[in-house]
């Protein structure tokens, strides 16, 4: 699945796109400044618990949030 595919479904299960989730994280204070202040533990089981989600999508989540992917990256 594409990284596309991933924020694609993320959005389908949980209404939330990948710019609600950054301002989630920045609320939960798991960003500072847009920067990652937690480890990858603390995102995904925020994610899997708050909003059922796998572990491969919430890592993906994470890896947008961490700066390695974007919402157009394929």
């Amino acid at each position: 699945m594409s990284f596309q595919g991933y924020l694609k479904a993320i959005q389908d299960k949980t209404g939330k796109t990948a710019a609600d989730f950054r301002a989630l994280a920045g609320e939960r204070g798991f960003t500072v400044n847009g920067q990652l202040a937690v480890k990858a533990g603390d995102i995904t089981k925020w994610l899997k618990e708050e909003f059922d989600l796998g572990h491969g999508h919430a890592m993906a989540i994470y890896a947008l949030l961490k700066g390695l992917k974007d919402e157009s990256s394929k």
